[in-house]
């Protein structure tokens, strides 16, 4: 019987994986933020939603979500998109101009003091990371 069981998990195995590629290619890329919504000043223990704005460079892109990086009180946020391959079957992408985009996220205040939003905006020509860098204080 134990023979007969493993025998039936590897025939499992090698049906159920496929060398067909019918799925559809894509990278990740993580691009800069335009501008943010963001509140003056925070309540503890509320939640806030956040928006986002960013440019779609394609129609081949499509947001996933967020890089979303916690140091203490310091938040870095830049939106992740899909970036589908152009040749990959039956997806035509189309190069976009000024095409503003939001996404936005919820954030849970749980400390006092005051937070750092760090929003990534790219590298200047140096290669070095620029941010919008908001500080918003927490109420009681």
């Amino acid at each position: 019987m134990k023979k007969f069981f493993i025998l039936c998990c590897i025939v499992t195995l090698f049906v159920s994986c496929s060398t067909d590629d019918d799925y559809t290619n894509y990278d990740l890329e993580i691009l800069p933020v335009e501008s943010v919504d963001i509140p003056d000043e925070f309540e503890l223990g509320e939640v806030y939603p956040i928006t986002v704005r960013y440019y779609r460079p394609s129609t081949c892109h499509a947001f996933r979500n967020f890089y979303y990086v916690k140091d203490n009180n310091i938040r870095t946020v830049a939106p992740i998109t899909y970036v589908f391959e152009h040749d990959s079957g039956n997806t035509s992408c189309t190069d976009l101009e000024d095409e503003l985009v939001e996404a936005s996220f919820n954030f849970i205040v749980t400390g006092n003091g005051s937070y750092i939003f760090k929003f990534w905006q790219g590298e200047d020509t140096n290669g070095e990371d620029q941010y919008l860098t908001i500080e918003v204080p927490v109420i009681n």
